[in-house]
């Protein structure tokens, strides 16, 4: 199967999908799953048959690498 951006998030078969231990108590929270050598999908926990993004190793790097810069705290308050 083909996976890419918008697949319905329980297609990705063998996903193993994760939140952060930081995540809302009531589950709202982002989801993400490894995809072997391909990088990473994320999907949104209160919607979990919704659609998946996808992000290749380097944009998923790049993101994280900005949230522990403080790159997106100004979104925290919107």
């Amino acid at each position: 199967m083909q996976i890419e951006n918008g697949i319905e998030a329980t297609k990705i078969e063998g996903a193993a999908w994760r939140k952060s231990r930081r995540s809302n108590p009531n589950g709202n929270c982002v989801e993400v799953a490894a995809l072997p050598g391909q990088g990473v999908a994320v999907r949104n926990s209160r919607f979990p048959s919704g659609p998946a993004l996808v992000y290749t190793p380097a944009e998923i790097a790049a993101f994280v690498q900005g949230a522990k810069d403080g790159d997106f705290d100004d979104l925290l308050d919107a």
